[in-house]
Order: structure tokens, then C-alpha cells, then sequence
């Protein structure tokens, strides 16, 4: 499977969440609340997720492999890096 398109849907400047994307695979899969959340140390992508009846949050849809997850979240960190400095380049 291949990224064909990463859309920042939301960057936000304060607090832990900075950004939600969505991401389509081969221009036929898309997955969307993909969370950008500032960690202790950086920037990491948490996959969709729900609260299950014990109180703990599943993910809905994620990566099987590192490998997989490893490259999801490069792509997704790059596209939202970009996102960002366009932002910060528009003027007001």
C-alpha cells in the first residue's frame, strides 16, 4: 500500500494535540482523525481510536508491522511540518 494523498486537516498551537490529517491510501482507502500529539521527547501519530466498555482507548485502525507504522508516521510528521511553515508563511 501506498500514500497517495495526506491532507492536515487541523493544526492546533497550544497544548499536546498540534494537528489532525487524514490520510488516503492508493487513492482508495482513506482513514481520517489521525492525531499529531506532542510527546515527552517529540512529535508522534496516534491512529484513530474509541474508548471500549472497560474505559481503555482501541485503536480503530493501525499499522500491523513497525516498519509500517515507521513509515505512516514519517510521511504524516513530513506533510504536517510542511503544513505548518506554509501556515506560518501566509500572512494573516
Amino acid at each position: 500500500m501506498t500514500i497517495t494523498d495526506i491532507k492536515v486537516r487541523k493544526i492546533i498551537p497550544t497544548g499536546k494535540l498540534k494537528g489532525v490529517v487524514s490520510v488516503t491510501f492508493d487513492n482508495i482507502f482513506a482513514v481520517h482523525d489521525i492525531k499529531v500529539v506532542q510527546g515527552e521527547e517529540r512529535l508522534f501519530v496516534a491512529m484513530p481510536s474509541r474508548r471500549d466498555d472497560s474505559g481503555a482507548f482501541r485503536d480503530i485502525v493501525h499499522p500491523i508491522t513497525s516498519e509500517a507504522r515507521q513509515q505512516i508516521e514519517s510521511q504524516i510528521l513530513e506533510a504536517f511540518h510542511r503544513e505548518e511553515q506554509k501556515r506560518s508563511e501566509t500572512p494573516s
